[in-house]
């Protein structure tokens, strides 16, 4: 095997032009698809972020079940009550990796500055849940800059009239911090409801299709507009591990349903329609790059082995003469080509290294489709597809060159020797 190791390794050095060349058509398209697994990966941790602290969904959420089906035509009879809130989040908060679980309540109805009105979307929930949601999105370096300052929505338990406002709602209503609006809803009965509220600081949602509609308000403004004291339509549970929420998810359902709740829990990939038709596309995308790098790689690699064995067959005959059977034969450019592939892999990760490396120092940002604000250009680690790829590569590779090998190893030793 040894001597099988040197003959592949001359081999590849004998036409050092053609390996260059093979080799770095297999490094340039490693590197390619090392380089779009990172920059995936961290579109997904953003997303995740998004959906979780910016969206504010936390990572689980408990409805009543047949709220999300039967709630909407009937939302009164699928509310959870005041005990039932109490209970759930009493049991909730036992399981060791729950921070917080906070009860929402959602609303809808118009919002006017006297002289024009808007409709709206609004968010009823805790002002301290809010802090706790949507710090958990930051980097230490963004709570310093006081970027959580301005996500806190400056809710206020004590004044719940003071709501947050998206900023193209409040630059619709012309409203700045402090100014006054009224809201109008319909109450769970049916019956008009109209509250003042001020502004107490507008919000980025990061979603162009939110960004001027949306609205944060205390629970308590909430339950007051829609004559529902003490209820809640669903429950927003926080983890401390993101990695927790399937097993929690279980954990929670089984718990929930003995102590006699029919409640139904959602995690926030299912609630997130954005983060699941993103991840999607990228994976669908990265599939379809994949497929031609090993395409690539494959005619690559076959037409490199198919002209080496052309061009040594008096060499392959030499071999045959002094003892090497033809399986050996197969062993020897099957090893070539492996050696070939893995090496250009190798080099391939030092390119995507390289160029990660540069981008995220480079301090590109770009406004992605449907967002309301840009956001910075990174690439990430993706070591379980970069680990993935090099296998894949490697098995092709070695692959791509056994019939070659196979119609060498075939070849009648005087013919082989005669080969002009």
């Amino acid at each position: 095997m040894n001597n099988l190791f040197k003959l592949a390794l001359r081999g590849l050095l004998r036409n050092r032009r053609r390996s260059m060349v093979t080799l770095l058509a297999i490094a340039l398209g490693f590197a390619a698809i090392a380089l779009f697994a990172g920059y995936t990966h961290n579109v997904y941790d953003g997303l995740g972020r998004q959906s979780i602290h910016g969206e504010m969904l936390g990572h689980l959420t408990v409805y009543k079940k047949g709220m999300r089906t039967e709630g909407k035509l009937d939302p009164e009879k699928y509310l959870l009550t005041a005990s039932e809130v109490s209970a759930i989040s009493k049991l909730a908060k036992e399981e060791a990796h729950v921070e917080m679980v906070a009860p929402r309540l959602g609303l809808s109805g118009l919002a006017s500055n006297g002289r024009s009105s808007t409709i709206f979307i609004a968010e009823g929930i805790a002002p301290d849940a809010v802090v706790k949601i949507r710090a958990g999105g930051l980097t230490e370096a963004e709570r310093n800059s006081g970027m959580f300052d301005n996500m806190r929505m400056r809710l206020d338990n004590e004044r719940p009239e003071i709501v947050g406002l998206s900023e193209g709602l409040a630059e619709l209503l012309h409203l700045k911090e402090g100014d006054q609006a009224q809201v109008l809803v319909n109450t769970l009965s049916g019956q008009a409801n109209a509250a003042d509220i001020t502004l107490g600081n507008s919000f980025n949602t990061g979603n162009a299709g939110s960004n001027d509609k949306f609205a944060f308000v205390s629970l308590a403004l909430a339950q007051s507009l829609l004559d529902a004291e003490g209820r809640a339509d669903r429950m927003t549970v926080l983890l401390d591990d993101v990695a927790q929420t399937e097993s929690m998810r279980e954990a929670l359902s089984k718990k929930l349903s003995a102590a006699g709740y029919e409640v139904e829990i959602k995690t926030w990939q299912e609630l997130s329609d954005f983060y699941t038709q993103v991840h999607g596309m990228f994976d669908m995308i990265f599939g379809f790059i994949f497929s031609i790098v090993i395409t690539v790689v494959i005619m690559s690699v076959a037409n490199s082995m198919g002209m080496t064995v052309v061009e040594r067959t008096r060499e392959i005959g030499t071999l045959r003469a002094i003892g090497l059977k033809r399986s050996g034969v197969i062993k020897l450019f099957t090893l070539e080509s492996m050696l070939l592939t893995l090496i250009g892999c190798v080099t391939g990760l030092l390119i995507a290294l390289g160029v990660r490396w540069g981008i995220n120092v480079a301090n590109i940002s770009y406004t992605p489709p449907n967002s309301a604000s840009a956001v910075p250009l990174l690439v990430d680690m993706d070591t379980g597809r970069i680990f993935f790829t090099f296998i894949m590569m490697g098995v092709v590779g070695t692959l791509a060159a056994y019939m070659p090998a196979r119609r060498a190893a075939k070849k009648d030793i005087i013919d082989a020797l005669g080969h002009v």
